[in-house]
């Protein structure tokens, strides 16, 4: 049994060494520099569209995931109440990325009277981590030794205090893991962003005013990611270097991923030591 707990655990990391190594090299062997450039027939703005688009779906997720992990762990008693939110929770995590798109279209961009936007792509793709970002923080809350609040509360503070200064930084790393997970399905989303953030890009570079259309940090315009890039690329595109695009894209989205990952992880170690005292 323990041949074969090692050789799956074994398996998973070549599996993984082996389709980024595949993507990698197959993607860059395509490459170019004009590809790289921030322009109309580069791959940049699509690759500053993706990181901004998690960065939004990211902070929605804490804003609502978060205090209702607190909420399951802390404060939710046992009752119909407390088995139906789990049960919606549950089920929103099961839900497929493509109605998540139509309800985002619906809500989001028809009711709103909107055009296709990032902040409506960053939403729908908060739904669809919300769960996610939910169930870590609890079972990273509910998983801390009692000691933790009967030390804090044996010491004059109060249950809320209890949970900022104590429990919320002593389970960060495994929050942090929960909101990698959540940046990954951000990262490589298209179905719910087909309807919501647009299939296009237009961004001045030159243009800071966050009222126009055209300004990189303007949530409202559409943004064309990196997935809804690779997927035209592969479905529609007509131009004869699509599949050169289409793989040089993929290059990119996963060191992308890999890179926030690791810098995500590296942050996370860094305050689990300023926090267990070690610099």
């Amino acid at each position: 049994m323990t041949g074969l707990f090692i050789f799956g655990a074994g398996f998973s990391v070549v599996l993984l060494i082996g389709f980024v190594g595949f993507v990698i090299v197959q993607g860059f062997g395509h490459m170019n520099l004009d590809m790289l450039s921030f322009t109309s027939k580069g791959l940049g703005n699509m690759f500053f569209n993706t990181m901004y688009l998690v960065v939004l779906a990211l902070a929605a997720s804490m804003v609502t995931g978060i205090p209702a992990g607190i909420f399951l762990a802390e404060y939710a008693k046992k009752g119909k109440l407390t088995r139906w939110i789990r049960m919606a929770v549950e089920t929103l995590a099961s839900l497929p990325s493509i109605v998540v798109g139509l309800f985002g279209y619906l809500a989001f961009i028809v009711m709103t009277g909107s055009q296709w936007n990032l902040f409506a792509g960053s939403l729908a793709v908060s739904i669809l981590t919300l769960p996610l970002v939910t169930s870590v923080t609890e079972d990273a809350i509910r998983n801390l030794p009692d000691s933790y609040r009967q030390g804090s509360l044996g010491l004059g503070a109060s249950h809320w205090q209890t949970i900022w200064h104590v429990l919320l930084p002593a389970c960060f790393p495994r929050i942090m893991t929960g909101l990698i997970m959540a940046a990954g399905r951000g990262f490589g989303e298209a179905a719910a962003l087909m309807f919501t953030a647009g299939m296009s890009t237009d961004i001045d570079w030159t243009n800071w005013n966050l009222t126009s259309p055209s300004c990189p940090l303007n949530p409202f315009r559409p943004g064309e990611t990196l997935a809804l890039y690779i997927w035209a690329m592969r479905t529609e595109a007509l131009q004869p270097d699509a599949i050169q695009l289409a793989s040089a894209s993929s290059a990119i989205l996963m060191v992308l991923v890999v890179s926030f990952s690791l810098a995500a992880r590296y942050i996370s170690w860094r305050i689990d030591k300023k926090i267990g005292g070690n610099k």
